[in-house]
This record gives structure tokens, C-alpha cells and sequence, in this order.
């Protein structure tokens, strides 16, 4: 059985047994959590591969699956004592960022002035948890790149009045070439979190040091040469091709 709608997913899931697929966008709804386990137990294919789809997801994953890539000393705070467990490490870092997670276009993000001061904040109890924490990288350049199928393309997002580049914050998109160095960066995040195609945004230091910050199956694609529409094209292309060599597999 290969299933392409979650509507369908969940009305036929307890019927699903091993070998069985579900390609598309898994959407997980709160309380859902079990449905990752029982799918790796089971034996059922998810496409993308569901270690993608979660790590897509979640901040947190990208920080404990992918944390070698990101700026080092990230960690995820649990709760205070997490804050509190790292504060040798940060002695050396005056500013520090902090990531909400499932928060995007960087409504989750802020930037303070040492973890210090974030754990003076989580200690009143008015910021939840789990959330990432970094060092905050001073004068980073803030590189998106786009990887799907036989196209990859560079651009450099730019905003001089905020640290958050986000184009949907009063940033501007600058096309730069993809250097070697970039493209194979980022193809081995890629194949860490086995993601078949991916948005990626990257730090570049003022060392021309390489970082990952966030990927993503999804994301905003403004400054973008291919657009959100062609890469839709593409990504439903790739599910409808691997769709079909699992019904060949299957004959």
C-alpha cells in the first residue's frame, strides 16, 4: 500500500504493516507523537525519510542530531539547570542567542547579552522551554542555500539594521556563487539528516568558518532565482519518482 494523502494516512494507519509507504509531508498534530515510533517499529517507508521530516521540523532535533554543523557551544536548554551547566563554557562569549523552537522567520529568535542574563529570564519562568542556545556569532554573514535535484543556487541575505537577516524582517536577497566549499558543507549536513532535498541557511564567520543554522524540506523562498512554485514542481516530482519505484519494487 502506497499512501500520498495524511488524511488517508490516519484514517488507514492501524491497517499499515511492514513495507508499507507514506510519501508526502507527515503533519504531525500535538498529542501525535507516538506515530514516529510506531512507524519505526512497524516497519512502514516514509519519503521523505521521517528523520528528515522531524529534523525539518523541530530546532531542537537539528541542535542534538545536527549540533556538529552549528556554531560551537550550541546546546538545547531543558530547563535552568541546563542554562546553569553551561555557564563555564560561555565564559569566554559575551552575547548569546536564543532559539524557540517551531518558531519561524525569526519570531523566535533573540539575542542577549549573556547567558547570564537569558537564565535571569528563564529563572521568572516567563520563557518556556526547550529552546537552543548559541553563541552569537558577531559580524556572520547569513547564507541561504537551495539544493533540489540537478539545481542548487546561493544567495545572501542582508539586513544592516537587524541581527535577524530574514528577508520577512526588512531583508534584501543577494545572489552569490556557490563555492565548493558551501555546496559540499551543506550536501553533508544533507546526508547527516538524510534529507533528499533541502532549503539550508548557513553562517559564514568573519573567518569565512562555515555553520549551519537551520534546514529545512520548506521555507521561504523570496530571494530565490527557482521560487517557491518550481521548487514545489521539483519536490513533488522527486516523491512522484520514488513512489513509483516502490510499485515497481513491488511487482
Amino acid at each position: 500500500m502506497i499512501i500520498r494523502k495524511i488524511n488517508e494516512f490516519r484514517g488507514k494507519f492501524s491497517q499499515l504493516q511492514k513495507g508499507d509507504a507514506f510519501v508526502g509531508n507527515l503533519v504531525l498534530r500535538p498529542g501525535e507523537e507516538f506515530i514516529p515510533v510506531d512507524i519505526i517499529n512497524r516497519g512502514i517507508i516514509v519519503f521523505p525519510p521521517l528523520s528528515a521530516q522531524l529534523l525539518s521540523r523541530s530546532k531542537i532535533f537539528q541542535a542534538e542530531i545536527l549540533g556538529g554543523f552549528m556554531v560551537e557551544d550550541t546546546f538545547v536548554a531543558y530547563k535552568n539547570k541546563d542554562i546553569m551547566r553551561n555557564m563555564p563554557r560561555f565564559a569566554g562569549h559575551t552575547q548569546v542567542v536564543c532559539k524557540r523552537d517551531r518558531k519561524h522567520l525569526g519570531l523566535g529568535l533573540s539575542r542577549w547579552d549573556s547567558l547570564e542574563s537569558l537564565q535571569s529570564l528563564a529563572a521568572m519562568e516567563t520563557l518556556p522551554f526547550p529552546f537552543v542556545v548559541q553563541p552569537f556569532v558577531p559580524n556572520a554573514r547569513d547564507i541561504r542555500v537551495v539544493i533540489i535535484e540537478d539545481y542548487c543556487e546561493a544567495y545572501e541575505k542582508i539586513n544592516p539594521y537587524s541581527f535577524r537577516k530574514n528577508l520577512a524582517h526588512g531583508g534584501t536577497a543577494h545572489k552569490i556563487k556557490l563555492t565548493p566549499e558551501l555546496d559540499s558543507f551543506c550536501r553533508r549536513v544533507m546526508a547527516r539528516g538524510e534529507f533528499p532535498y533541502a532549503i539550508l541557511d548557513i553562517l559564514v564567520d568573519e573567518s569565512d568558518r562555515l555553520y549551519l543554522s537551520e534546514i529545512t524540506l520548506t521555507g521561504g523562498l523570496t530571494g530565490s532565482r527557482l521560487g517557491q512554485e518550481e521548487f514545489r514542481k521539483r519536490k513533488k516530482s522527486i516523491n512522484n519518482a520514488y513512489a513509483s519505484s516502490l510499485g515497481k519494487s513491488h511487482l
